[in-house]
């Protein structure tokens, strides 16, 4: 399928895979999609931005970033404030999705939808979601049917008309009040209609008097060119008898700091004005002190936006709770549509084919004249569902190379794994790509040099010459996903965990036991020099060893994915369970914790954790795993004694070894021994070591371990 991409400053048309529908979302076939030329456009200059460039920018419309970078270099010193430098002006290599609003006919629909289905006339919305592409997946809270009788190219405005639709609600505005306008793109002439609808006065002001004479034309009582006023504050106080107005919709979009001051300046007394634009940041406070005027900040289409709960997993607002979601706003746009309440036929101005999309972008950036809304109209005909793109050929030359496929191209298999396949090359080959976007599959691809790029895990399955598969997707996936990789005849490099709960390990386990394919889960901690270091000195003990670690592992948000799917404990407290079975070479005797009890919600006890582990063999491990801590701090700290030895490891860059002297080792670059798995991995692949890299007892101990913790 087609796909609008924007790279280096400039929009390109790029061939990606069609993404896979997944529980909870709608596969659509686009019609029209909507530019957006406010959000757009600066966002298409901004990726074209060289880092001096961005620099600049940064200072000139966030001066405060200048004292968060000398905050960011006394507290954590040059080193680090260059890192975040190299973050901020860092020119991405990979192309980005533009778009966030369109109309089209469902294709496909996830098992658990029963309300929309295959041939409906839908809208959708979101950025990164409902993109300018050919097809696009999107969750259900962010689809809305289209009624019967409306054209699906104005429907395809139905994100706009959700940030109008917010931006009105959030004023509260009451039948008969002075509501003035400022800005009258397609987000105000929107307003207009939606005031005037309410019953409000509406006075509409602008620069441009054609888009003045529009919003005059769809009910706005008093139309202002305002360029044509030094002071227009002081004509709408005359006009609204000499009072002000009753509140004030911001929509233009401007840094120049005298255009919101005059929004302030031409309320009454206790009036409000409701920011939908872009206003900058320098407020004056003597503008709302005075007057004690509210200033309400309205968000996107509505209650929902940025919660990924409701947005991505679709929990719904209760109706009673929250009677205005952005799901209920954008189906009410529709309905106004319908009824020919908000009209929006002479707002169209242009209609681009999708196949000219790059030319109407250049016309939108340079044009003086822009169009008040321009859309992207995509063929009607019915093309067969592409999950998987050849970027090259594939010939083996040498068996002994491994042709190996990425299942999930997040920024881990992107930052690490990724990057040592290709060091191993004489090793490995990246053959393919599977994710579930497909600009991201294919744009990785190319990136690393991959044969194929899907969205299909079917196709990976089905694929002769794929010989190991890398499971880097979310959590609740991994079981799942190696049982079908294994019963499919390849073999399996799983990240941890291995699964979420004892019934998937174990069904998992039967199939590693029947299929006898290699399978290794990424518990890298053991391969890291240091662990190999103290391993080497410890392996010949005469006693037990006591070992204590300190996971200094941060604070993470309580809505975070990362605390569902067995949660913090399972998904990363397992590598230094690991670790601790990899020193020992003994079974586990008991497993005991105690957990904080916090004072506040904000904390969890999940994941500030204190566990006591006994082995066979006599040894105790402790494990203090903690989310209170401190950055400032290292994040991870291991002290093992045995037999008149202390081992001191900070970080796996730093090793201290006391016994008879003390010695001292350290590394230029942490390592965590995720390029030596994959090394010692490979020889079992090609027969060179018979034994798993670790055994699969010991997954299984690991596992299970944090089951019971």
């Amino acid at each position: 399928m087609k796909q609008l991409i924007v790279k280096y400053g400039k929009t390109l048309i790029e061939d990606v895979p069609v993404p896979q529908t997944l529980a909870g979302t709608v596969l659509v076939k686009t019609a029209y999609s909507c530019i957006s030329q406010g959000t757009e456009i600066v966002g298409v200059q901004a990726s074209g931005k060289s880092k001096a460039e961005k620099i600049v920018s940064i200072i000139k419309d966030k001066p405060q970033a200048i004292q968060k970078a000398i905050e960011t270099f006394k507290e954590a010193g040059l080193k680090n404030l260059y890192k975040k430098y190299q973050s901020i002006t860092k020119q991405d290599i990979f192309a980005k999705p533009i778009g966030y609003s369109l109309s089209g006919l469902v294709e496909d629909v996830g098992y658990d939808i029963s309300d929309i289905k295959k041939g409906d006339k839908v809208a959708c919305a979101g950025a990164g979601l409902a993109n300018h592409a050919e097809y696009v997946v999107v969750p259900k809270n962010l689809v809305m049917k289209i009624p019967a009788e409306i054209d699906l190219k104005f429907a395809s405005t139905v994100t706009l008309g959700g940030i109008a639709m917010q931006g009105v609600r959030r004023g509260n505005f009451k039948l008969g009040e002075y509501v003035a306008v400022i800005g009258l793109g397609f987000l105000g002439q929107l307003t207009v209609q939606m005031l005037n609808a309410s019953g409000c006065r509406v006075i509409a002001m602008d620069i441009d008097e054609k888009r003045c004479e529009i919003a005059q034309k769809h009910g706005a009582e008093i139309v202002l060119n305002s360029k044509y006023y030094k002071k227009i504050e002081e004509k709408i106080i005359k006009i609204s008898n000499g009072y002000g107005v009753d509140g004030v919709v911001f929509t233009a979009a401007t840094n120049e700091p005298s255009v919101i001051s005059s929004a302030f300046k031409m309320c009454k007394r206790k009036g409000k004005v409701v920011l939908v634009g872009i206003a900058g940041d320098k407020i004056n406070r003597h503008d709302l002190y005075a007057k004690e005027l509210d200033f309400l900040i309205s968000t996107s289409y509505g209650p929902g936006r940025y919660d990924d709960n409701y947005e991505i997993k679709g929990i719904d607002y209760p109706y009673a709770y929250v009677r205005w979601t952005e799901n209920r706003n954008m189906e009410e746009y529709l309905r106004l549509l319908a009824d020919k309440k908000i009209v929006i036929d002479d707002l169209i101005e242009k209609i681009y084919p999708i196949s000219e999309a790059t030319n109407a972008y250049r016309e939108l950036q340079n044009s003086k004249k822009k169009p008040i809304v321009a859309l992207l109209k995509y063929s009607e005909n019915k093309d067969d569902l592409v999950r998987k793109i050849e970027l090259m050929p594939f010939v083996r030359v040498n068996k002994k190379i491994i042709n190996v496929t990425i299942i999930g191209a997040g920024s881990f298999a992107k930052g690490m794994h990724l990057p040592n396949l290709s060091r191993l090359k004489d090793k490995y080959n990246i053959y393919a790509i599977c994710s579930r976007n497909g600009l991201n599959a294919k744009e990785t691809a190319k990136r690393f040099k991959a044969n194929i790029a899907t969205t299909d895990y079917n196709v990976i399955l089905k694929d002769e010459n794929v010989d190991l598969v890398m499971i880097c997707t979310h959590h609740n996936l991994h079981a799942d996903y190696s049982i079908k990789a294994l019963k499919a005849g390849k073999s399996v490099f799983v990240e941890k965990p291995m699964a979420i709960n004892e019934d998937e390990m174990n069904k998992l386990v039967k199939v590693i036991k029947e299929t006898k394919l290699a399978f290794m889960v990424g518990f890298n901690r053991r391969f890291s020099p240091f662990a190999k270091e103290i391993k080497k000195h410890i392996s010949n003990r005469i006693n037990p060893m006591m070992i204590s670690y300190r996971m200094n592992a941060g604070y993470v948000p309580l809505g975070s994915w990362v605390h569902e799917d067995g949660g913090r404990i399972t998904g990363e407290a397992c590598h230094i369970i690991d670790l601790f079975n990899y020193f020992t070479d003994s079974e586990l005797e008991s497993v005991s914790v105690d957990k904080i009890t916090p004072n506040t919600k904000a904390i969890l006890s999940t994941d500030n954790v204190s566990i006591n582990i006994k082995y066979k063999d006599g040894s105790v491990a402790n494990l203090i795993y903690t989310a209170i801590g401190n950055s400032k701090y290292p994040k991870e700290n291991l002290e093992l004694y045995c037999d008149n030895k202390i081992f001191k490891m900070t970080d796996y860059s730093e090793l201290e070894i006391f016994a008879d002297r003390k010695n001292k080792k350290a590394l230029k670059q942490q390592d965590k021994g995720h390029l030596q798995e994959l090394i010692e991995f490979y020889d079992t692949l090609i027969g060179k070591n018979d034994n798993l890299p670790i055994g699969l007892d010991d997954m299984v101990q690991t596992t299970k371990a944090t089951f019971l913790i």
